[in-house]
């Protein structure tokens, strides 16, 4: 009979919410977020990778300081900085460290200088791309800092709360960080578009500042160096911004046939890309893998020849608004995905 009265009485008992906290409510604590996106700059202007991480930067908080920050030397750097500078009205400000061991992306020392700007200024959030770039630097200036990095996000629910893609795309894991500041992530770029310009924005620069590199080892880092970069001239789009991507995969059987789709290209303004498959047959080279261990995509128009749609590539290229599959096996994985379909009778194909 007590217990009974016990439970009846805690279940008509009122339980009041607690006196408010001494401490600042969300929306003060919000307005003291601040963000550094690791810039990545070519030419004079900041490259679209680094403008999907703003972008991704933006929507953490409405009273986000977002800095930007640009490594390098000479007059590229100078132009970059303008550019960032002048971007779009989320920029607070632009940090720029001048020093020629900085123009390439080495580990070693992109990760010293994150340290060394994350303990002067203290920002809640570091963000670069899931790129070569990103993937390169921002582990080891997590390690450094002693924080866990969150990679691959493709949104951002809360200000601690991210979605990312596993097990090559077929699920998404909901991630909250509990670690101390800074949150470290790095974005996928195809899944943050970039930030329209209001028209009633204001433009005026954001102000740009000299890093103090007084401290910093201009020298050497550790015990890689830069050798040289090998790329192709070409007039093609990049294959990771292009809006319409045209691949092969093994089905297209030579490196011959692989011609066929850069006369295609050429036609449509569009990038060329391959399978896993036709990179391991010598079809074409790797720098343009689509898929899982390649280069993600996700442009207007997705175009395969000869493609099964193996989970690795899908992962690479699912999110393309309009796909197109061009294979002669009906039960190929790629028609799972696909908006247009165009089976090739075996005649076609050889």
């Amino acid at each position: 009979m007590a217990s009974l009265a016990v439970l009846r009485a805690l279940r008509n008992h009122r339980f009041f919410s607690p006196s408010p906290s001494p401490f600042p409510h969300t929306a003060a604590i919000s307005r003291l977020i601040s963000t550094l996106v690791l810039g990545e700059h070519e030419g004079g202007f900041l490259k679209l990778s680094t403008l999907s991480a703003l972008s991704a930067a933006s929507s953490i908080s409405k009273d986000n300081s977002i800095s930007i920050l640009l490594g390098g030397s000479g007059s590229d750097l100078e132009k970059a900085a303008l550019h960032a500078a002048s971007v779009h009205p989320v920029v607070s400000q632009v940090l720029v460290a001048d020093a020629d061991i900085l123009t390439h992306p080495l580990a070693e020392s992109w990760a010293d200088l994150v340290h060394m700007v994350q303990k002067k200024d203290g920002y809640s959030y570091i963000i670069s791309a899931s790129n070569s770039f990103g993937k390169n630097v921002l582990p080891r200036a997590a390690a450094i800092l002693d924080v866990s990095p969150i990679t691959d996000v493709i949104e951002i629910s809360e200000t601690h709360l991210f979605v990312r893609p596993i097990y090559a795309g077929n699920a998404f894991c909901t991630v909250r960080y509990t670690g101390s500041d800074p949150c470290m992530m790095t974005i996928r770029s195809t899944s943050f578009p970039l930030l329209s310009i209001p028209t009633d924005a204001e433009t005026n620069a954001a102000p740009i500042s000299q890093v103090d590199l007084s401290t910093f080892n201009k020298e050497t880092h550790g015990k890689s160096r830069w050798l040289k970069l090998i790329s192709q001239e070409t007039d093609r789009p990049d294959l990771g911004n292009a809006r319409i991507v045209v691949t092969g995969g093994r089905g297209l059987k030579s490196a011959e046939n692989f011609k066929l789709l850069d006369r295609l290209a050429e036609k449509l303004g569009a990038a060329v890309g391959a399978t896993r498959a036709a990179v391991d047959a010598n079809f074409i080279q790797n720098d343009l893998q689509v898929g899982q261990t390649g280069k993600i995509v996700a442009p207007d128009l997705y175009m395969a020849f000869g493609v099964s749609g193996a989970i690795q590539h899908l992962a690479g290229m699912r999110d393309s608004k309009v796909i197109v599959a061009v294979n002669k096996d009906a039960d190929a994985p790629i028609f799972q995905v696909m908006d247009v379909l165009n089976n090739f009778s075996q005649e076609i194909l050889k």
